[in-house]
């Protein structure tokens, strides 16, 4: 080792050693940190402390509740309220549900083939920790609450099991699970020996169903928008409560079902007998974070035959928001109703579902019977959409220009009535000079009116699409939620905690379409129309601005599907507005004006209602001034 290496060391060592001896705390911090050290270990004893008298408390607890299940030996059921719980699954290809002996019921549901949140391969709808579902029988002397008793398995299979709890007078009570092919589950409650303890006008049994309802997708706000309890009524419709704020009602008629549904998966609960009138139905929100987006509760009652002839028999929903899917699986129901259980998938209001229920779904199931990506069946639907009202648009389209070109024409023969009290005659000479030459000044607005329960109608299609979700094209990495170009991780209100790409670009095409149609409109304009437009105009521009606030945490493929659909509209218009022949236009409109000025037309609909308020005006004029 030469000597320029060992000044090396020792200078590096130095610089080391000076550094260590700058940044040493001083007295002063190293008496706080003792202090901190010292709170710190006093709190981390008091919590250790709170934690075992917690403990204690409810081994006494539960040892008070052992002894008294115990101590009360004459209880009916005294046998089945004590056991080991044991759990019982029953799948098939679809769904996996695990039963708990201790009270009998369904206590997880995995959805198979449907990736989760977290990456999983499965979606676990609830687990234990969220979802219970109590039986209650008010017998003379004893109540039967099935959540406190432990059941036997008996005839298990892979898709069956039967739940029984013994009696002390040698009766039973029994539930028979039978998992089908799909997604629905037959169950049936039903008692052996027991006459006896129910009142002879006892007819109806309790049933009390909840459900902390788990956020499954990753845009919380957008999901909850989705999240509802629906019910069918079993002489009406399907109605649901508000999604957008605690809510509690009571069904006025009796129900064939009542479902807990979020956004893409439900599970609905189906009685043979329906559930009376009057079922208490509770929604309540849950903060954003938590991993969950509301807590369901409903308090039921349904037909119960106390001497055991017939058992009370249901069915449960478990499975995806498909609408073609449910189709299938309520033609496996036993009892034979119109379920209507496809109204799970929200399509929208009446006239927005039927053209989903008769139009979009037939298209959308043609063009993804061919497999192609999700974000092309998007495009493809557009294309078709404007393909097929182009023909409207265009015939729109010409209207509109052939008020632009006669726009000069219109200005000079109007040019007399400039002052105020002129303007209805002015707008009955306009209209007299538009029947001549055979234009309507309303036809402009067609495009828009055309498309618009088009775009509606997709609002409510596309984010309940349940064959969007996980679905990946171009950037967006699942269609069926928001593609962040940029995320902040806290809350902004009015934008939340991202950038959607797609939603700048609908914004972008928004503003685009709205720069042509008022160009369009501006070059038909005449005299105070014209002011009016431009006073019009700023609003017509924020839109854009608008809808971004509204969209950005809505699904990549709603966005996607609006910024194509105008960017087609804007290309449309301006091909036709660079292939329309101006001077060839006008030769025409000439030619209408002349074969109409000596053969006038009688003044009908907008024209002639010009007309009769201008004569009714005049007269008012004459009566003043008499």
């Amino acid at each position: 080792m030469n000597k320029d290496t060992l000044i090396g060391f020792a200078l590096i060592a130095l610089v080391l050693i000076g550094f260590s001896w700058w940044n040493q705390p001083s007295a002063e911090q190293i008496e706080a940190a003792r202090m901190q050290d010292s709170i710190a270990a006093v709190a981390k004893e008091k919590a250790e402390k709170a934690a075992k008298e917690a403990a204690d408390k409810k081994m006494v607890s539960d040892s008070i509740a052992d002894a008294a299940t115990q101590a009360d030996t004459t209880a009916l059921f005294h046998q089945a309220l004590s056991g080991t719980s044991q759990k019982i699954v029953l799948k098939n290809q679809k769904l996996e549900l695990t039963l708990d002996t201790k009270g009998g019921v369904i206590r997880k549901a995995v959805i198979k083939n449907f990736k989760s949140i977290d990456g999983q391969q499965d979606v676990t709808l609830f687990d234990e920790n969220d979802q219970n579902m109590n039986f209650m029988l008010a017998g003379k002397q004893d109540n039967i609450v099935t959540s406190d008793m432990f059941f036997t398995p008996s005839e298990q299979t892979d898709s069956t099991v039967t739940m029984t709890a013994q009696a002390q007078n040698g009766g039973e009570i029994a539930l028979h699970y039978r998992l089908g092919k799909d997604y629905l589950l037959s169950l049936s409650l039903e008692t052996k020996g027991l006459a006896n303890i129910f009142a002879p006008s006892y007819k109806e049994m309790e049933i009390e169903w909840t459900d902390h309802c788990r956020q499954q997708e990753k845009g919380y706000s957008f999901e909850n928008r989705y999240t509802s309890i629906y019910y069918k009524e079993t002489k009406g419709g399907t109605d649901k409560l508000s999604e957008s704020s605690d809510k509690q009602e009571q069904t006025e008629e009796p129900t064939d079902w009542i479902a807990f549904r979020n956004q893409f998966f439900s599970v609905a609960f189906i009685a043979k007998e329906n559930f009376a009138a009057g079922a208490t139905l509770t929604s309540t929100m849950d903060e954003k974070g938590t991993g969950y987006l509301k807590m369901f509760d409903a308090k039921l009652k349904t037909a119960f035959d106390p001497t055991g002839k017939t058992p009370a028999e249901f069915e449960m929903y478990i499975g995806p928001n498909d609408f073609r899917l449910i189709q299938d699986v309520e033609e496996q129901s036993a009892f034979g109703k119109d379920l209507d259980l496809e109204q799970l998938v929200d399509l929208g209001w009446w006239l927005l579902r039927w053209i989903n229920r008769w139009f979009t779904l037939y298209v959308f199931d043609w063009l993804t019977g061919f497999g192609f990506n999700m974000g092309i069946v998007l495009i493809l639907i557009t294309i078709l959409l404007k393909f097929i009202t182009f023909p409207m648009v265009k015939k729109s389209y010409m209207s509109s220009a052939k008020m632009r070109v006669l726009k000069p024409k219109f200005e000079e023969a109007t040019k007399q009535y400039d002052k105020p009290e002129d303007q209805m005659k002015k707008q009955q000479e306009m209209m007299s000079l538009y029947s001549k030459y055979g234009v309507s000044p309303l036809s402009g607005c067609l495009p828009m009116l055309i498309q618009m329960p088009i775009w509606l109608a997709m609002f409510f299609f596309v984010p309940n699409a349940i064959q969007l979700r996980g679905q990946s094209f171009l950037w967006m990495s699942d269609l069926s939620t928001y593609d962040p170009i940029i995320e902040w991780g806290t809350n902004i209100w009015g934008i939340g905690d991202h950038l959607s790409l797609t939603c700048i670009l609908f914004c972008a095409a928004q503003l685009i379409y709205t720069w042509f149609s008022m160009q369009q409109q501006k070059d038909q304009m005449v005299g105070q129309q014209a002011e009016q437009m431009k006073m019009m105009q700023w609003m017509m521009y924020i839109m854009p601005l608008m809808f971004f606030f509204i969209f950005n945490d809505y699904s990549s493929g709603l966005n996607f599907y609006y910024f194509v659909s105008l960017f087609m509209s804007a290309a449309i218009m301006w091909t036709l507005r660079k292939t329309t022949d101006d001077a060839k236009l006008l030769a025409i409109l000439e030619a209408n004006y002349q074969a109409n000025k000596n053969n006038p037309k009688k003044a009908s609909g907008l024209a002639a209602r010009l007309e009769a308020m201008q004569k009714q005006a005049e007269e008012m004029q004459k009566q003043r001034r008499k």
